[in-house]
């Protein structure tokens, strides 16, 4: 065969034909820009799938391990109802009612005299000096139970 083109094909050709046993640079370029484009945006999808659980995690939350659960049930199942209530549950701030339960039974054993538990052990100073039978501007003195602000 000759090596000339044929008589018929055009007598110029574009840059991205390659010639027969020479790597197509085209072909390579471009399965390298579909993968990382693929790994990108999966890892957007994952960042974003996410979102929520961080959200919880970052402003410790108690309801951190619903949020995750429904974060997992979001990606395996594919119901995006899961990723909006997680999402929902992540910005609404639950108040703590054990703190306040807590400190309401104190008040309420410090008002009938009944020692707590709490001051047996561990030597609680909340209990108002003198006979204990007033209940004046001292006794307003709120405790803050530990890890709550």
């Amino acid at each position: 065969m000759a090596a000339g083109l044929h008589p018929l094909a055009p007598h110029y050709l574009p840059g991205f034909i390659t010639a027969p046993g020479e790597t197509d640079t085209l072909l390579v370029v471009t399965g390298v820009i579909l993968l990382l484009s693929v790994l990108g945006v999966g890892l957007i999808f994952l960042r974003l799938h996410t979102l929520p659980e961080r959200m919880a995690h970052k402003s410790q939350k108690l309801q951190f391990e619903i949020v995750a659960v429904l974060g997992l049930l979001a990606l395996f199942t594919h119901v995006h109802l899961f990723w909006v209530a997680g999402l929902l549950l992540a910005l609404i701030d639950i108040p703590d009612f054990s703190g306040q339960f807590g400190r309401m039974a104190h008040a309420l054993e410090r008002i009938a005299g009944v020692k707590s538990p709490t001051s047996e052990v561990g030597g609680d100073d909340a209990s108002p000096p003198g006979d204990g039978d007033t209940a004046g501007a001292s006794d307003a003195v709120v405790r803050k139970e530990p890890g709550h602000a």
